[in-house]
């Protein structure tokens, strides 16, 4: 086995049908609410840069990296979206790689896929860019540290409220399923910081104009496009190296003894991140990342080439 779930990744089975519904009601109003913001603000130069980031997220989110205890996490990506993008297009980027992972790779539920796009991408944006923001005026430093923090918080309250969708649902007791969903995500939020952290030094270093410093040039502008492509890449090339271990909320759920509840997919088109046709290859696992690039790339430009038609 190539590929481990996400983290957060909520699967049919977990959460009451009420609890879900609940869920689809939030979210949509949220993502509603984005698209009208994003649609008033949304610049042509922006459109290129919500696809990079999309694909960018979509690939990081197959590297699952090992924490302690023979689990795993990888990248969400909410906070680095919404610190680049803005807390609203952050939100419909994080939006299109979780609905694309659910639909096309059978990475979450269906049902629960207003869950998953909450806890994984509403509150980790908006977590994520009012806490950066919130420096705007201070050092560089200053804003890489508290970017951390705020990534690492994303994690956190993604956990929680996973934790209380699932006790709303009566799948575990509160008291039970909180502390042992924030324990294991303290450290994936770690894994989390350190990503988001280390790609904002690269921009600020190579592209300060995309965080609001400095001035850009139309070869500049050219020049991140192909560097976001090379290097969205090279992380898909290395995803059939990625931790096998079980993620935060699997390894809750065996520890827990509620894992049995989780439902599988009505159907299977690109399971488990592999070709069909291929088998659990390491070039299967390469080629259905690129799969997942190529469309959820596409997919953040359509959007966004539509709403700026309407504009």
């Amino acid at each position: 086995m190539f590929y481990s779930p996400a983290p957060l990744h909520i699967p049919d089975g977990f959460l009451s049908l009420v609890v879900s519904i609940i869920c689809w009601v939030i979210t949509a109003l949220v993502i509603g609410a984005a698209i009208s913001r994003t649609n008033k603000s949304l610049g042509e130069k922006q459109i290129p840069l919500m696809g990079v980031m999309a694909a960018f997220i979509f690939a990081a989110q197959m590297i699952n990296f090992p924490v302690a205890g023979g689990t795993s996490g990888h990248l969400l990506g909410g906070a680095l979206a919404a610190i680049i993008l803005g807390p609203w297009a952050g939100m419909l980027v994080m939006t299109a790689v979780i609905a694309v992972q659910a639909l096309l790779f059978q990475d979450g539920g269906l049902l629960v896929m207003g869950a998953n796009i909450m806890n994984m991408g509403l509150i980790t944006a908006a977590i994520g860019y009012g806490l950066y923001r919130s420096v705007s005026g201070q050092s560089r430093t200053v804003k890489l540290g508290v970017a951390g923090v705020a990534a690492w918080l994303s994690v956190m309250a993604g956990a929680l409220l996973t934790a209380l969708q699932l006790w709303l649902s009566g799948t575990s007791e509160l008291g039970i399923v909180i502390p042992a969903m924030l324990g294991v995500h303290a450290l994936i939020g770690l894994g989390e910081a350190f990503i988001t952290v280390s790609a904002l030094a690269f921009i600020l270093q190579t592209r300060p104009d995309l965080l609001g410093e400095g001035s850009e040039s139309a070869k500049a502008s050219r020049n991140w496009i192909y560097a976001g492509g090379i290097i969205t890449l090279l992380v898909v090339l290395l995803s059939p190296f990625a931790s096998a271990d079980p993620d935060g909320l699997e390894r809750v759920a065996e520890n827990l003894g509620f894992i049995g509840a989780g439902q599988s997919a009505p159907y299977e088109i690109i399971p488990d991140y592999t070709l069909p046709f291929l088998g659990e290859t390491a070039i299967s696992t390469i080629l259905a990342g690129v799969v997942g690039v190529v469309v959820v790339g596409a997919i953040i430009m359509l959007i966004g080439r539509g709403m700026k038609a309407k504009a």
